[in-house]
């Protein structure tokens, strides 16, 4: 049986990638529309309708658009925007985040797919936070870096004219639109003071949280409760200590959906780091996806990926 997916948005960074990891799969059949259409409501409702699940790939307002226009047909949506992502219609897309949560995405209707620092900044605090090795009510701060892919098109642009810089922060007014879901999924409180930041290459990405470690909140405490939250994970995998190295290297994973998880630092001097490696375009985003509708669609969850 072929299960029949509609990708609206197929010509974005993030849609592309999607359907090069469907395109050869003989369980899908990909529904398509011509490109001067992509942006007519008849033929995208038409797409919709002959769809199993719908994955939208648009910025937020289109995406809000697509989800109303949908609302009367039998079909599934994941949402790889931002706009649902802390909508309690939607359930969030993070099949790693509970024990519970793969069957919640599985009997789910409408499914947000997770931002791509997101992932990495909940993958580190959640397991944390439930463990009581961080509170949450915690002064966290957030430092992380990304390929240019994820900003877009005209960062793209940029990047491959050369008139981008090097290395460059933003957000620099704290009102980062992925922080609202990660306090809502990690379960902070308190606003993190969240700095992200783009590098001069296409794919990859580093979320890395520091910690001041006492007797309670050791770098091995740190370690085993991340490690006992990951245990069996397919996709999330966690570096021995003693085998973090003296370099985090962001592009170490492109191309597939995993995320590795660390920790380092010294007990001797207080200080530690937990950090997580993905690719932005891969678990942080299209690979994410591309998992959700295998739960969703009762596959092998690793097909395609």
């Amino acid at each position: 049986m072929a299960y029949n997916i509609f990708i609206d948005g197929e010509a974005g960074t993030t849609g592309l990638q999607i359907r090069e990891r469907l395109a050869p799969r003989e369980d899908i059949k990909l529904i398509q529309i011509a490109p001067e259409r992509r942006k007519d409501s008849d033929a995208r409702r038409e797409a919709f309708s002959q769809a199993d699940v719908a994955i939208l790939c648009l910025p937020d307002a289109a995406a809000i658009e697509a989800a109303e226009l949908t609302q009367d047909l039998d079909v599934r949506l994941i949402d790889a925007s931002t706009a649902h992502r802390v909508d309690d219609d939607w359930v969030y897309g993070f099949p790693e985040l509970s024990a519970d949560m793969r069957d919640h995405i599985s009997e789910a209707q409408l499914v947000s797919n997770p931002g791509c620092y997101a992932t990495g900044a909940i993958a580190l605090l959640a397991p944390l936070i439930e463990a009581g090795l961080v509170d949450d009510d915690e002064l966290i701060s957030i430092n992380a870096v990304s390929g240019y892919t994820g900003g877009g098109k005209a960062l793209i642009a940029e990047y491959e004219d050369g008139s981008a810089p090097a290395h460059f922060f933003y957000g620099l007014n704290q009102a980062h639109k992925h922080i609202p879901e990660i306090m809502t999924y990690a379960g902070l409180t308190t606003q993190p003071v969240f700095s992200p930041s783009v590098g001069s290459f296409a794919q990859g990405m580093v979320v890395q949280i520091p910690l001041h470690l006492d007797d309670e909140r050791s770098l091995k405490a740190l370690f085993d409760a991340l490690a006992d939250h990951y245990a069996g994970q397919q996709f999330v995998q966690m570096i021995a200590m003693d085998q973090v190295g003296s370099r985090i290297v962001p592009t170490a994973l492109n191309g597939t959906n995993q995320m590795q998880i660390g920790v380092c630092g010294s007990d001797d001097n207080g200080c530690g780091t937990v950090f997580a490696v993905l690719d932005n375009l891969g678990k942080g985003a299209s690979g994410a996806a591309v998992q959700n509708l295998n739960i969703m669609l009762d596959l092998d969850e690793a097909q395609g990926l």
